[in-house]
């Protein structure tokens, strides 16, 4: 990465003292760094738009941080709000308002933990979890359809880097969908 012209105006060789080539490779990782950074902001954008395209055909009045907490509820099954909240990285009262507009709209029921009377345990309604797998089928039709247009070679590297970055996030995986089975021949 970088900017090869760049490169190719700096001195190089025994003219170039060692604080100079330390210099020029320390503004070399700076530029790689910016770049990396540049194309996940793309990527980051890309991606949230694709979410809430999904969101607008499926149903409009969700929000993407509603989403968010119906796939946390989803994934994660039954919990309590506290845990819920630290999922979200929010604080317990703006998750229990989320809790509270789900509810209403018939996606999440609260439910008092029978370990414990005092404390209530989240879970998505058979509609919730309908409302989340049909968005989450969207987006991943149109993410397969953006996919489908690049290059094998290109997608190997794009599966790699995506999973390094995942990594350094700590940010745990997402396991891929089987494929689907192909369609009848037509007679």
């Amino acid at each position: 990465m970088g900017n090869e012209a760049d490169r190719a105006r700096r001195p190089v060789g025994p003219a170039t003292t060692g604080d100079e080539r330390a210099q020029h490779g320390d503004q070399d990782l700076d530029q790689d760094v910016e770049e990396v950074i540049a194309a996940v902001l793309t990527a980051s954008r890309l991606l949230v738009a694709i979410s809430a395209r999904a969101l607008a055909r499926i149903e409009p009045s969700l929000t993407l941080p509603q989403l968010r907490t119906l796939v946390v509820l989803d994934s994660q099954g039954p919990i309590k709000l506290a845990a819920l909240a630290a999922a979200l990285g929010v604080n317990p009262s703006t998750a229990m308002r989320m809790v509270d507009r789900l509810a209403a709209a018939g996606s999440v029921t609260r439910k008092a933990n029978p370990g414990n009377r005092r404390e209530v345990v989240l879970e998505l309604t058979a509609e919730g979890r309908e409302l989340v797998a049909q968005v989450l089928a969207d987006r991943h039709a149109e993410i397969a359809a953006i996919v489908a247009r690049l290059p094998a070679g290109q997608r190997a590297g794009l599966v790699h880097s995506l999973h390094a970055l995942a990594d350094a996030a700590d940010a745990p995986p997402v396991p891929p969908r089987p494929a689907p089975p192909p369609e009848p021949a037509a007679p």
